[in-house]
């Protein structure tokens, strides 16, 4: 999301600011320097966001600016995921007209700056499960305009993912894949629950995995792949800073890491700002961030097909003396 896109959308429809600037706005949506790392803060920037969730258009504006804000950033590939619930709370909308709204907007505007998108969908743990079976439904239903996936978000503590095993299946049986935030703010016990309930094929965050060497078996022997958001656990105070974080240690353990940029405007980062930090601050080569863009790759919840030429275009791409 664009921050002047914020201001342009709260003056006109009235949302209260001391003065529609985007530095008056940036407090109140981006993690700030002077600010605590605590998972209130960070999370109080999404409560504000989603005030500006107000018509269609807006939502596919959103989406729109999203992808080419991408492309820009030089992405070839990725995987957008949005929570309908969240867009439907002022809208009033059914979660399968906004899920609609977003699909068609990528993807036609993945055809004009020559990047490719998919979506996944996600619910949040703490809502009813029954929230999670009709937003499944609704991806199900928009299965033929990109969406290839389902996420489950939200607060860890106190909100298993067995509870929603059944949602899942339904998803899995459709054809969907499977990807859960687990081991973010919970332990290595969550991501446990993540695979062995719900059937993940890609964990979230992941990064508590390190404090169980079962857990870290489970994912070397199975492959299955972290989606590693630094800044993000950074500012959701997840980690105290890039120093201490699990990264480096998850690499050594042979387990399947990627680099991720979670929520742009809040942590105020682009994918290429993510990969200079990481390489700022952890002991990793160049080698080393191509390798786990590969792993990206290797990862994405596209046909087979479609995967292998991807995956070869990203092996010829960052390794070329090899292919």
């Amino acid at each position: 999301m664009r921050l002047s896109t914020l201001v342009e959308i709260a003056r006109e429809f009235n949302i209260e600011m001391p003065e529609y600037e985007e530095e008056t706005l940036r407090p109140f949506v981006q993690m700030m320097p002077y600010e605590p790392r605590t998972w209130q803060n960070f999370l109080g920037k999404f409560r504000t966001l989603r005030q500006f969730y107000l018509s269609p258009g807006i939502i596919r504006r959103i989406a729109a600016e999203a992808v080419i804000d991408a492309a820009i950033d030089n992405i070839k590939y990725m995987e957008l995921r949005f929570t309908p619930k969240a867009l439907c709370n002022i809208t009033k909308s059914s979660y399968h007209d906004a899920v609609k709204w977003v699909c068609e907007t990528v993807m036609d505007t993945a055809r004009d700056y020559d990047i490719d998108v998919r979506l996944i969908v996600s619910m949040n743990r703490h809502e009813d499960v029954e929230i999670g079976a009709e937003v499944t439904q609704a991806a199900i239903d928009n299965m033929h305009i990109g969406v290839v996936g389902l996420d489950l978000a939200g607060v860890e503590a106190g909100y298993p993912a067995n509870r929603f095993s059944s949602v899942f299946q339904r998803g899995r049986d459709a054809g969907l894949k499977v990807t859960l935030h687990a081991g973010e703010w919970e332990g290595a016990h969550s991501i446990w629950d993540a695979v062995s309930f719900v059937g993940a094929d890609r964990i979230g965050h992941g990064i508590r995995a390190i404090e169980d060497t079962g857990v870290i078996e489970v994912l070397r022997e199975k492959e299955i792949p972290l989606e590693v958001c630094p800044s993000s656990n950074v500012d959701s105070g997840v980690v105290a800073d890039f120093a201490s974080h699990q990264l480096p240690l998850l690499w050594d353990a042979g387990v399947k890491v990627t680099l991720n940029t979670d929520d742009p405007l809040v942590s105020g980062i682009t994918l290429t700002d993510e990969i200079i930090r990481v390489l700022g601050h952890m002991p990793f080569t160049l080698d080393d961030i191509k390798r786990m863009m590969l792993n990206a790759a290797e990862a994405v919840f596209l046909p087979d097909v479609e995967k292998r030429i991807l995956t070869r275009y990203f092996q010829q791409a960052l390794f070329p003396q090899s292919t």
